[in-house]
């Protein structure tokens, strides 16, 4: 009887090599040659499920981003039920940072792949419709807080905009080595506390 292959296995254990690629050597050295040595396999196998560099490198960020909701998803569930939207959305972003080592390789691989699709628009494009869906989410958490009476009275799509370009930017300063992860948590919560006012 033939062997049963498993093709989400191997497509996500190419997309591991990919991003250890990625990671360590930087984009310039990803290829599907090198990403098959890295993963063990033929440049075959990796031209079987990735045609193309576009084709691999988007489904390596869908591996982030699956990776990062689920984190997020459990540091939500810490919260227990009906979490205020300050706390939630501190969780939820604390989780993006990357604060220890599998968050910041999977942080270069992000890095990496928004400056692959800046020359790229047509692979831009799922980024900006997952943009548009977090800052839409981030901004309801917003209008919540507002409606249960949390001051100040900031424009919620705009305070979200902030609030992610904020979270973006302490990313690739911890990326670079620019600050240590308590003096990035610090930043977020001083922009949290403009949105929502002092915790308490």
């Amino acid at each position: 009887m033939p062997k049963r292959v498993d093709h989400a296995e191997r497509r996500a254990l190419i997309a591991d090599a990919l991003m250890r690629v990625a990671a360590e050597r930087g984009l310039e050295a990803v290829s599907l040659r090198h990403v098959a040595a890295e993963a063990g396999v033929s440049s075959g196998m990796v031209q079987h499920y990735f045609r193309t560099k576009d084709e691999m490198m988007t489904f390596a960020l869908s591996v982030v981003r699956e990776r990062g909701e689920a984190r997020v998803g459990k540091a939500v569930a810490a919260l227990g039920a009906d979490p205020d939207p300050r706390t939630l959305l501190r969780a939820m972003l604390v989780e993006l940072l990357p604060l220890d080592p599998v968050r910041r390789a999977e942080g270069r691989v992000a890095l990496a792949f928004l400056a692959y699709t800046a020359v790229r628009p047509a692979v831009a494009a799922s980024l900006h419709q997952e943009t548009a869906v977090l800052l839409a989410f981030v901004a309801g958490q917003i209008r919540a807080a507002q409606a249960a009476g949390v001051p100040p009275d900031v424009d919620p799509d705009a305070g979200a905009t902030a609030l992610l370009a904020v979270l973006e930017g302490l990313g690739v300063c911890l990326l670079g080595g620019h600050h240590p992860a308590g003096t990035a948590l610090a930043a977020l919560d001083a922009q949290l506390g403009l949105i929502f006012g002092r915790p308490g």
